[in-house]
């Protein structure tokens, strides 16, 4: 179990950074949890059970796979309260994932589980093992539709760009040159 560390605080409280937001997804089956949104849902549960509340989680949706993979996805995205830091978080976030067996062995490849951390707050953090916001996240739809149910309002600290206004800007059409 991951060991959570108190939140930031000022002279009168607990620092508020805004949503924590982590992305969630697979398209493998698990043997003991089954396919893809049943293995979302365990996941959500594992968190759960190790301390991260739930404060909202969108629908699981199915998604085409990005890269060499064959199989579809299935996403979903939450929005969570973590007491600790980020880096606490991704270290549970990663140790959930090898529970669930996953094996980090090809960039974009057929998974059980992925979990990624996607926001924390308007937190900004360029370290070699944790980027934050998650530099993929304007770009992938499949995040941002999940996203978009339960955070529309969350604003990018470096675009300044919505949920909303980054799921809208990938879903135009493109003009050719």
């Amino acid at each position: 179990m991951a060991r959570q560390t108190p939140a930031p605080r000022s002279a009168t409280g607990p620092v508020l950074i805004g949503p924590v937001l982590i992305g969630l997804g697979g398209n493998r089956c698990h043997g003991r949890h089954g396919p893809p949104r049943r293995v979302i849902a365990a996941a959500l549960a594992a968190l759960e059970a190790d301390g991260v509340k739930l404060l909202s989680v969108s629908r699981i949706v199915e998604t085409p796979p990005l890269g060499p993979s064959n199989r579809r996805f299935a996403n979903a995205a939450a929005e969570i309260h973590w007491a600790g830091t980020p880096e606490a978080l991704l270290t549970l976030l990663q140790s959930i994932e090898r529970q669930f067996g996953r094996k980090r062995w090809r960039r974009w490849g057929a998974r059980v589980l992925d979990l990624d951390l996607l926001a924390f707050g308007q937190l900004q953090l360029a370290k070699k093992r944790l980027k934050l916001p998650h530099p993929a996240l304007p770009e992938r739809l499949f995040v941002l539709h999940p996203l978009a149910e339960i955070a529309p309002n969350w604003r990018h600290p470096q675009l300044r760009l919505t949920v909303r206004q980054m799921t809208a800007r990938l879903q135009k059409p493109r003009p050719f040159i």
